[in-house]
C-alpha cells in the first residue's frame, strides 16, 4: 500500500508539501498540486482519514442513537439527519438502542471509541434514565431530540406536543363532536402526557366533560391502537349506559391506523360511525383508507435542525444551551366527519 512518502518521492516534493495538499492546510502552487495528485493517482494512494482526524482532533463524524420501532416517524427524521450531514460534509454512525438502557450505554461507548465529534439522541423510550457516561465526558456535544427533561446539560429539539394535542381535539370539537375518546401514548413519557394535557385543555375550554371511560393508555405502536378499540368496546358492553365515542384522538398515527383497522373489522365505517385523528403525519397517513386527518410534525426539519444545532455547538462550545421548539400543524383529510 502506497504511503505519503511514496507520493512525495514520485512527485519530487517533501512529505509536508503532500500533507498540505491533502489537508488544504497551506497554499501550494497549482503545478505542484497537480503533480502530487497525479502521483497519488498512479500509486493508488488515499489519505488516511484516521491519521488526519487524530492530527486535527476532528473526525467529521457524528453519532446518533435511536430507539428501534416499527414507527416510520423515526426513519423520516433520520432521513433529514442523513441529508443534512451529507450537505455539511459529515459522516453519520447510527446505533439502535432497542429501548434498552444498557445497550444505549454500550452504543455510546462504541461511538466515543470511534471518536465522533458529537452525539444526537432520539431514545424517548429511555426517558428519565440516568446516563452516567456523559458525566465522564462533559465536553462531548450532545443534542437530544424528541425527549423530555434530562439531568445532563444538552441542546434540545422538541415539538410542541401540548399545542398539537390541543389542535387535534379542537378540530374534532369544531366538527361538532362532544363524545371524544383519547388513545394516549405511555403517560410516563413527556410527549404523551403533553399531548394528553392539550387534549384535556381543549375539552375544558369547550366546556366538555372528560369521560375517563373513553381514555385508554397505548404504546405508540399499531397494536396499541388496535387493543385500545377492543378495550373501549369491552367497557361499553359491560356498561350499557356508556355510549361509544363518536370520535377519538389517537396520539400518534401508528395507533390511529391500528384503531381504524380494529373498528373496520368490527363493522364500523370510518368516519361515519367513528371519526379518528392521529398525530405525526407520517408518509403513509395519506395513503390509508380513509386518508388520515392528523397533526403534522416537521420531521425532516427536526433532523436538519438537530444537525445544525450540534454543529453550532461544535463551533462555539461555550454558548448557552438551546431549546429549539418546532410547531405542529393540522392536516385535514378524510377520517373526520362533521356532525354539524
Amino acid at each position: 500500500m502506497a504511503t505519503m512518502k511514496d507520493v512525495a518521492r514520485l512527485a519530487q516534493v517533501s512529505t509536508s508539501t503532500v500533507s498540505h495538499v491533502f489537508n488544504q492546510s497551506r497554499f501550494v502552487s497549482e503545478d505542484i498540486e497537480k503533480r502530487i495528485k497525479q502521483a497519488a493517482k498512479e500509486l493508488n494512494y488515499a489519505p488516511s482519514a484516521l491519521a488526519r482526524s487524530l492530527k486535527m482532533k476532528c473526525t467529521k463524524t457524528l453519532g446518533m442513537l435511536v430507539t428501534t420501532s416499527t414507527n416510520p416517524f423515526f426513519g423520516e427524521v433520520l432521513k433529514g439527519v442523513e441529508r443534512r450531514c451529507y450537505e455539511k460534509g459529515y459522516n453519520l454512525i447510527l446505533c439502535n438502542t432497542e429501548g434498552d438502557s444498557e445497550r444505549m450505554k454500550v452504543s455510546i461507548d462504541t461511538l466515543l471509541q470511534k471518536r465522533v465529534d458529537g452525539l444526537m439522541l432520539m431514545c424517548s423510550t429511555l426517558e428519565g434514565e440516568t446516563i452516567e457516561i456523559f458525566e465522564r465526558y462533559p465536553e462531548l456535544p450532545v443534542v437530544v431530540m424528541d425527549w423530555g427533561p434530562m439531568a445532563y446539560a444538552s441542546d434540545k429539539i422538541q415539538d410542541n406536543s401540548y399545542k398539537g394535542g390541543y389542535l387535534a381535539t379542537q378540530h374534532l370539537i369544531d366538527n361538532g363532536h362532544k363524545n371524544i375518546g383519547c388513545i394516549t401514548g405511555p403517560l410516563h413519557r413527556s410527549q404523551a402526557s403533553s399531548r394528553f394535557d392539550g387534549f384535556k385543555q381543549a375539552l375544558q375550554d369547550a366546556k366538555i366533560t372528560l369521560n375517563q371511560d373513553w381514555m385508554v393508555e397505548g404504546n405508540f405502536e399499531c397494536d396499541g391502537g388496535y387493543d385500545a378499540y377492543h378495550t373501549l368496546k369491552k367497557r361499553t358492553q359491560e356498561n350499557p349506559a356508556l355510549a361509544f365515542p363518536t370520535a377519538c384522538f389517537a396520539c400518534n398515527d401508528m395507533m390511529a391506523m391500528g384503531l381504524i383497522n380494529a373498528a373496520t373489522e368490527d363493522g364500523f365505517k370510518i368516519p361515519n360511525d367513528l371519526s379518528i385523528i392521529g398525530y405525526d403525519d407520517i408518509h403513509l397517513a395519506k395513503y390509508i383508507t380513509p386518508s388520515l386527518t392528523t397533526i403534522h410534525q416537521p420531521k425532516h426539519q427536526l433532523g436538519k435542525t438537530a444537525v445544525d444545532t450540534l454543529l453550532a455547538r461544535l463551533e462555539n462550545p461555550t454558548q448557552p444551551q438551546q431549546v429549539v421548539q418546532l410547531e405542529p400543524a393540522l392536516v385535514s383529510r378524510s377520517s373526520v366527519s362533521s356532525l354539524k
